[in-house]
């Protein structure tokens, strides 16, 4: 259960910082570039329930490995920085 507390953090994060690169990245640039808000409208639901999910995996995670506040707040801050997910990963892997 601790291994997999820690992948399933580790598949969350991937999919939510990629998620949050595609609404920068993709869908931002659609909205003011083209005028076509329904791709920040799509990706940013998409990235909300991913972001949720990732919140309830930090404190899943935080429960059974009891991780210091400052490794949960690492976490969290690293949800709000593009490409923050992927490096908080390769930090938690060593």
């Amino acid at each position: 259960m601790l291994q997999r507390s820690l992948q399933a953090l580790r598949y969350v994060g991937w999919a939510e910082g990629s998620s949050f690169l595609i609404l920068l990245g993709i869908a931002m640039p659609l909205k003011y570039a083209f005028d076509l808000p329904q791709a920040v409208f799509v990706v940013g639901i998409a990235h909300g329930f991913l972001f949720s999910l990732y919140l309830l995996s930090i404190a899943w995670v935080t429960l059974l490995h009891r991780w210091s506040f400052g490794r949960v707040l690492a976490a969290f801050i690293a949800a709000f920085i593009p490409f923050g997910p992927f490096l908080f990963d390769r930090w938690i892997r060593h």
